[in-house]
């Protein structure tokens, strides 16, 4: 066993592993959060923060035991900083872009991208090298595997807690107040005074945020609430700085001018006595549907906070009607599980102003508009139903991709109504006969296609990675080789563990498609977001388990379960798990998920119980997740389903990088699970 420093002993260790690495998850989910509500449009770039997240604790965990102690002792510096800078000077990500598109209602100020993303990125990496720093030397204390379970054990808690936040509603401060007195427990009593100034003025900061006129925190947004200046408009709502909706009293959605009712006159000889809302929001198109005498309206809006916004402040009232009938859930989870059929389905303004978390370029609505949606919706319909949506869709091209999927989804051209400010209704009968059109669509030019379920980027013209993307990745790369050589670390002591760099970065991957394939089956809600991290979580931690009660464990056998299960999950397609039932779809989707991330951390186990250096190990590990989240925006080309290729190759790579290690198939095992080498202290 490694020595332990003075006057500590191994449960105190532990315990205080457990909290570094629950402070680790709970810092890096909380700036996510905050930074994507604060910084305008880093929302639609969350994986940024997440890949500086890793090339900091991985730099924390690369340096050795004596290097880098300034990074403890000053840990909650960067963080005040990066705080009190978004509060006080407001940044952008600039979002204009003629590859793919922002939704936003907001000029474009501040620096542009390509300063600020790595700007962010810098301060978010040393912030959390801090916290790595102080994880890595508790963990250097403990055997390897010891020290790698009550790591996970951390990281669970710090996933958890923030999943109960959420679900709480809880303001910033309270993200502040936790983090602070975590850090303080962490920093010992040598470090109070250094540590309680910054702190305090982060918690003062967040304080002020959280006390100011309407401002409330929903799982998905930081929303704001004002009176309109004008007798039109009721009350704005908006999401991470942006306008985002409005209500409106029933007289003016029913203008003729409103794209609300579009709907209703474009299908006169439907009934319209059973309407879906996906969308609903604040409840105006809830108001629309009961004004054209709908008997039954289904509103499915996936954030709680909007939907409890309209039903407090809609002057109309339509969330008090005995008709309308509320379901908090994602859209396309909802057509997948209802059996109701609809006289007329309408995607009411669904544009989210954030990603799921995790996934680089999957927004919260991405799956309603592909090709796989527009057909669920379709048999959703009664036999002379409608379909509708609308949208300030900004770009002609967006409304031909649209207009173009419902033409090959209905076998004719839809309806096509435009207003001013870009925007756009499209309303498609199940026959022609169920429409009824002042100007049927006809494409302005080429038509691009539809988005899928594999390929779900609605807004991405081509398939191709925007420069915007390449230009700020290229940013981070720099900054990543220029902070490797600055803070010391040893390139060629972690060239070494090349196996774990390549173990990681195909486990990024892997978690990725996980967290994509959930989504899909089940909705991109917050909960079932979290629900997919715990149980990746919970599954590396079942392997670990199983590592330490081994004493030996066969390397080729387990080689040939990882790339078995990879290949199942490759041959069943997506379509064939959507259409069971759900309790046989969860069983097929936690089993297709887990089983190679199984597999693929008792290798990663048996391996770092071998490593002389297990926390370098585990460092070029986490830089090995960094350039998997990267490589991750190859899916803009290939499509999801293709990551798996990429991932089984990473593993290939690792697997024969092993056998230059000594620990691949036929080399020596460790006789126990937790031999690890003695080091200094």
């Amino acid at each position: 066993m490694k020595q332990l420093k003075s006057g500590q002993s191994k449960g105190g260790v532990r315990w205080r592993l457990v909290l570094a690495s629950t402070t680790m998850l709970f810092v890096e989910l909380a700036l996510i959060r905050w930074a994507g509500a604060n910084v305008v449009h880093l929302s639609y770039f969350s994986n940024f923060i997440l890949l500086g997240s890793f090339l900091g604790i991985g730099i924390g965990f690369l340096l050795p035991a004596q290097g880098g102690q300034w990074l403890k002792r000053w840990t909650p510096v960067p963080l005040a900083l990066l705080i009190i800078l978004v509060r006080e000077f407001p940044v952008q990500v600039r979002q204009s872009s003629n590859e793919v598109i922002y939704f936003t209602a907001v000029k474009t100020t501040g620096l542009p991208e390509w300063v600020t993303l790595p700007a962010i990125f810098l301060l978010t990496a040393v912030i959390m090298a801090g916290i790595g720093k102080i994880t890595a030397d508790l963990f250097r204390q403990l055997p390897s595997l010891d020290a790698y379970r009550y790591d996970l054990l951390g990281s669970i808690t710090g996933s958890a807690s923030f999943a109960l936040l959420s679900w709480l509603r809880a303001p910033s401060v309270v993200w502040g107040v936790l983090a602070a007195a975590a850090l303080l427990v962490l920093g010992g009593r040598r470090n109070t005074l250094r540590y309680g100034i910054p702190l305090t003025a982060m918690v003062a900061a967040l304080f002020m945020e959280t006390i100011t006129t309407g401002i409330s925190w929903s799982p998905y947004y930081k929303l704001e609430v004002q009176p309109a200046p004008t007798t039109t408009r009721t009350y704005y709502i908006s999401a991470n700085g942006v306008q985002h909706q409005s209500t409106a009293p029933l007289p003016v959605l029913m203008r003729q001018d409103s794209p609300y009712r579009t709907a209703y006159d474009e299908t006169p000889r439907n009934p319209h006595r059973r309407v879906l809302i996906i969308g609903a929001g604040n409840g105006n198109d809830v108001a629309v549907a009961l004004a054209h005498g709908a008997e039954r309206v289904d509103a499915v809006e996936i954030d709680p906070r909007l939907q409890e916004i309209g039903a407090q402040l809609h002057p109309a009232r339509p969330y008090d009607n005995p008709r309308v009938h509320v379901h908090i859930n994602d859209g396309r989870a909802f057509l997948e599980r209802t059996k109701t059929k609809y006289d007329l389905v309408v995607l009411a303004l669904p544009d989210s102003l954030t990603l799921v978390s995790g996934a680089s370029n999957l927004r919260l609505e991405s799956y309603l508009f592909t090709k796989q949606a527009f057909e669920a919706a379709r048999d959703h319909l009664e036999p002379d139903g409608a379909f509708a949506m609308y949208n300030y869709y900004r770009k002609s091209w967006l409304v031909d991709r649209f207009a173009g999927t419902l033409d090959e989804v209905y076998g004719h051209a839809p309806c096509l109504t435009t207003f001013k400010r870009t925007a756009a209704v499209l309303v498609a009968g199940m026959t022609p006969a169920d429409q009824s059109c002042q100007r049927v669509w006809q494409a302005s030019g080429a038509v691009p296609a539809a988005a899928t379920d594999d390929r779900p980027f609605p807004y991405l013209l081509h398939r191709s990675i925007p420069t915007l993307y390449l230009g700020a990745l290229g940013g981070i790369l720099l900054v990543t080789v220029l902070s490797v050589r600055l803070t010391g670390v040893s390139v060629r002591k972690t060239f070494r563990y090349i196996d774990m760099f390549l173990l990681g970065a195909a486990f990024l991957l892997l978690e990725t498609k996980n967290v994509i394939g959930f989504a899909l089956y089940f909705g991109t809600t917050w909960l079932v977001n979290a629900l997919v991290f715990l149980g990746v979580l919970l599954a590396v931690l079942a392997a670990v388990e199983v590592r330490r009660r081994l004493r030996r464990v066969n390397q080729p056998l387990l080689q040939l379960l990882l790339f078995g299960s990879l290949a199942v999950a490759w041959l069943v397609p997506a379509q064939a798990v959507l259409s069971l039932p759900f309790a046989g779809r969860l069983a097929a989707a936690i089993a297709l998920a887990f089983a190679p991330i199984f597999c693929a951390n008792l290798i990663f186990s048996d391996r770092l119980a071998s490593a002389p250096d297990p926390t370098s190990a585990f460092g070029a590990n986490l830089l090995g997740a960094m350039t998997g989240g990267a490589i991750e925006y190859l899916a803009l080309v290939t499509g999801y389903h293709a990551l798996l290729l990429i991932v089984a190759a990473l593993y290939l790579g690792a697997c024969v990088a092993m056998r230059f290690t000594g620990r691949g198939p036929g080399a020596q095992a460790p006789r126990v699970p937790d031999a690890t080498v003695r080091a200094k202290t």
